[in-house]
């Protein structure tokens, strides 16, 4: 057994089948299946979201799912405190915490912890802006050296964003940017984290996306989105109604789209997300990857062996 508790985390993609995996490990281990979809944890939002249905939930019950109203505000902080809580529920009861889900910025609040950076000032920004049409972001950048000069050492005399980001972090919070990444790299987490990768090829990828959109319509997804517009409380700017699929469909219920528009903007909107999940990904470290253009059979052997380890 590993030093520290174990964790499996279930990463890619949307539409690349995770939670088809996690249920299958939970059919033959004892899980505690942990969602990781900022999207799932809101009731009435069960099509548009592909959330299991009742009876796989009953067979696989997944902590994290319907615990909000689409009202109410959700965080990768609050997530994070959340997902904490049930991974220890999980070990005090010597089952394996199995995190699943394609949320990537709540896998980096749990995991990595959320940056404490001040927020951006728009009035010290537009001063260095100012500082460096007159002198040149060489300048800024000098005077950032000074201040902070592990990040300078980093950056690009030109570099204009993050000399200027850099120098607001340091002048708003008296330490300099460095100080603040350092410390929240320094948070180690206290378990040992396998995380399996499920990745397809953008083109299959694209498809599966477009076929799964049709598949939604079918089941009702307009209907869905018409029930959550006649809440009077809820409003296309709740977060809850940003979801891709949902802005598109209450947008056709407005008027402002046919039905056929809507379903090819949210088409559109879903493989936009895909693309950016697949920029985050690229940037996690340590993730055992398998193509599932054939099936989830490889990725999900490879998960089995893990757990069998565990146990």
């Amino acid at each position: 057994m590993p030093s520290k508790p174990p964790l499996l985390c279930i990463m890619g993609t949307t539409a690349t089948g995770k939670t088809a995996v996690a249920m299958a490990l939970a059919a033959q281990f004892d899980c505690h299946l942990i969602s990781v979809d900022s999207a799932l944890v809101y009731r009435g939002m069960d099509i548009g979201t592909a959330k299991p249905s009742a009876e796989e939930l009953a067979a696989a019950p997944h902590a994290l799912i319907d615990i909000r109203d689409p009202e109410q505000p959700y965080s990768a902080a609050q997530f994070a405190d959340d997902a904490r809580r049930e991974i220890d529920v999980a070990h005090a009861s010597n089952r394996l915490p199995v995190l699943v889900g394609g949320t990537n910025l709540y896998f980096r609040a749990l995991l990595e912890g959320l940056s404490e950076l001040p927020q951006a000032n728009a009035a010290l920004r537009d001063e260095l802006s100012a500082q460096a049409q007159q002198l040149g972001w060489p300048a800024l950048h000098a005077r950032l050296a000074e201040r902070d000069p592990e990040t300078a050492a980093r950056l690009h005399p030109n570099d204009g964003q993050r000399i200027q980001r850099a120098l607001e972090v340091a002048l708003v919070s008296g330490e300099p940017h460095s100080a603040h990444l350092a410390r929240q790299q320094g948070n180690s987490v206290p378990w040992a984290v396998q995380k399996l990768g499920l990745n397809l090829p953008v083109e299959t990828l694209n498809t599966r996306i477009a076929q799964r959109f049709e598949a939604m319509l079918a089941a009702g997804f307009v209907d869905e989105v018409a029930h959550l517009k006649a809440r009077p409380a809820l409003t296309a700017d709740h977060p809850s109604m940003r979801a891709v699929g949902y802005r598109q469909l209450w947008a056709h219920l407005d008027g402002h789209y046919s039905l056929a528009e809507a379903a090819e903007r949210g088409v559109i909107a879903t493989r936009q997300f895909a693309k950016r999940q697949r920029t985050w990904l690229r940037k996690e470290a340590d993730v055992d990857w398998h193509d599932v253009t054939s099936g989830q059979g490889a990725a999900l052997q490879a998960a089995i062996k893990w757990c069998s380890a565990q146990f």
